[in-house]
């Protein structure tokens, strides 16, 4: 699930694997009776006399997480509000009406961002099947700025990130990646060639649905000054106490995606045996259509997977009244196990199949897992 090569870390230390770094790092001195975590701090005016003065211009909590986000990317981390508010802020180091080449399948905010901005005359943009390298390059041609997802939300498409971050790089394009789904435990684009990468916090890295905050790591240092004064001045600043449940919930990431990894693969290769499913995505499968890919660019196939069932959105609908274990609701990457179907959304409509379920794998016992399902799928065929 890990790299194998760790990451360097301050002061000349050995180098550390992810799962050191997540726990090792962010920690206040070491004074004797000193507490082991940076306590939660709510403050809005500081001393004056050092670096901050004003909470919205720095504060220890936020600098602890981004320095354990940092090192997982390899790179400088910036925390916002929310995952959206990291996208916006990442958008200030776009030129003016740039050019950008993005996801046709993408997180639908992300993509109903980019698309008002060009309905405002602020940006144009070229919407392509980030899966189709051929078709990415090509588009890249007179570009400004290349947004990648991958995998994409919600249908998991696998990018050649190694390629296109290079050609974005030789053709002199801002190229941002959001790594939400594969976490920097599986995939670095900033090593691929990336510039900005983005994290909705909110999801694995805080790991249990109980905040919301986001991330923005660059390796630039104009990048970083750009990043940080968008939060102060956009005031997209993260709460104390989300920052605090982060970095907790950041500690445990490598145990968490290894059982939701373990258990999304189980899932996987059951559902794509059963009588009443007839399309199940997952990049670990032989029958995703980039599963070499995948194996290619990827430390493991991740936590998400989509299915389809027999008996279209109604049939769909009916499975999500039915489960027990699963929890229907939006959002992932928390302990525990959530799908929705995500047409339900206007703006996932004409994108995404009316019948397809996207699944969050969590932690919980796979067999639980699996029996939950096949009582659904049992209990919901009338509905088909």
């Amino acid at each position: 699930m890990s790299a194998d090569d760790g990451n360097e870390q301050a002061g000349g230390a050995e180098p550390w694997r992810p799962e050191t770094t997540a726990i090792a790092l962010g920690r206040p001195p070491a004074v004797p009776d000193g507490p082991l975590n940076v306590p939660v701090s709510p403050a809005s005016a500081l001393q004056a006399g050092g670096t901050s003065g004003y909470a919205r211009d720095g504060h220890a909590p936020w600098q602890a997480l981004e320095e354990v986000l940092g090192a997982l990317e390899g790179g400088r981390a910036v925390t916002f509000s929310s995952g959206m508010a990291a996208t916006t802020a990442a958008m200030r180091l776009f030129d003016a009406s740039p050019v950008i080449v993005a996801p046709e399948v993408a997180y639908m905010d992300v993509r109903r961002v980019l698309l008002e901005s060009q309905e405002a005359g602020r940006a144009q943009v070229r919407l392509v099947d980030v899966t189709d390298t051929d078709a990415v390059l090509a588009a890249c041609d007179g570009a400004d700025v290349l947004w990648l997802e991958s995998p994409t939300n919600p249908l998991l498409g696998i990018a050649d990130l190694p390629r296109l971050c290079a050609a974005a790089r030789d053709g002199d394009l801002l190229c941002v990646v959001d790594n939400t789904f594969a976490t920097p435990l599986l995939q670095r684009p900033l090593e691929l060639g990336a510039d900005v990468v983005i994290h909705s916090a909110t999801k694995a890295i805080g790991g249990h649905s109980d905040l919301l905050l986001g991330a923005a790591i660059v390796s630039d240092d104009a990048h970083l000054r750009t990043l940080r004064g968008a939060r102060e001045l956009g005031g997209a600043t993260p709460g104390a106490l989300e920052t605090y449940l982060c970095l907790r919930g950041l500690r445990t990431l490598p145990l968490r995606l290894e059982r939701s990894q373990q258990n999304a693969a189980v899932l996987a290769e059951r559902l794509s045996e059963h009588s009443e499913v007839h399309e199940v995505r997952y990049p670990g499968l032989d029958s995703h259509p980039q599963h070499a890919r995948a194996r290619g660019t990827l430390g493991g196939p991740g936590f998400m997977l989509t299915f389809r069932v027999n008996g279209g959105a109604a049939r769909a609908d009916a499975l999500l009244d039915a489960v027990r274990v699963f929890t229907h609701a939006t959002s992932l990457g928390g302990v525990e196990s959530t799908l929705e179907r995500r047409a339900r959304y206007p703006t996932e409509r004409g994108v995404v199949p009316e019948d397809l379920l996207r699944v969050s794998v969590g932690c919980e016992h796979v067999e639980d897992l699996w029996h939950d399902l096949e009582q659904a799928l049992e209990s919901s065929a009338s509905a088909g």
